[in-house]
């Protein structure tokens, strides 16, 4: 099921004209793909936060843009991590009947018999690439750690089969591991990590919407 949200064709690309329609609390976009010529537009930023918290990264929008109706995903988008803001969205329009690959978050589940026994938790792999028709697509795959003991592996050939998607990793990559409590002492650089991953900021629109 999709969720539709409300967009406006925009006709001016200046600079000017993109600031103005951020300060009203809307989105600048541009919408490609198939069977649908690139088209800049604008959306409602919170109706678009809304959708990507409730229904995750790859939710299938139903944008209607002027009346009609386009089936999109969030290729990429460009951000203010400090306010919060989306300052810029590219909406990739599928055909609903073909597959696509894309990026699925991996949650890991449960409590591990190795953390309880004094082991250390390691997460290597935070998302896995799949394929999948646009309405098959996984918010999350759940990934049930709960029987992982000290020294012992998780690996993407663990994860369960799905007639739904075919994953795109190979079988011995690690998903999660147990690790001794001196093992990580030993591997401890002390260097501290940001965590996350940067979303490329790169937009398909030959406009600056950086500023």
């Amino acid at each position: 099921m999709s969720t539709t949200i409300k967009a406006k064709e925009r006709k001016d690309l200046k600079k000017s004209a993109t600031r103005a329609i951020r300060l009203q609390g809307h989105v600048p976009g541009i919408i490609y793909g198939f069977k649908t010529d690139n088209k800049a537009v604008s959306i409602d930023s919170i109706e678009l936060l809304k959708v990507l918290r409730d229904e995750g990264r790859n939710a299938i929008i139903q944008l209607d843009v002027d009346g009609k109706k386009h089936s999109v995903m969030v290729n990429d988008m460009q951000r203010d991590t400090m306010k919060n803001e989306i300052l810029h969205a590219d909406f990739l329009a599928v055909n609903m009947n073909s597959e696509v690959d894309v990026e699925v978050p991996l949650t890991l589940t449960g409590e591990s018999q190795g953390v309880k026994d004094g082991g250390v938790l390691q997460q290597p792999l935070y998302q896995i690439s799949v394929t999948a028709k646009p309405n098959d697509i996984p918010q999350t795959i759940e990934v049930d750690i709960s029987s992982l003991a000290v020294n012992e592996t998780l690996t993407v050939s663990d994860l369960k089969d799905s007639k739904k998607y075919t994953i795109n990793h190979e079988d011995d990559e690690v998903i999660a591991s147990i690790l001794p409590p001196q093992a990580e002492e030993e591997i401890d650089s002390g260097e501290e990590q940001e965590p996350g991953e940067p979303e490329n900021a790169e937009g398909r629109e030959g406009e600056d919407e950086a500023e």
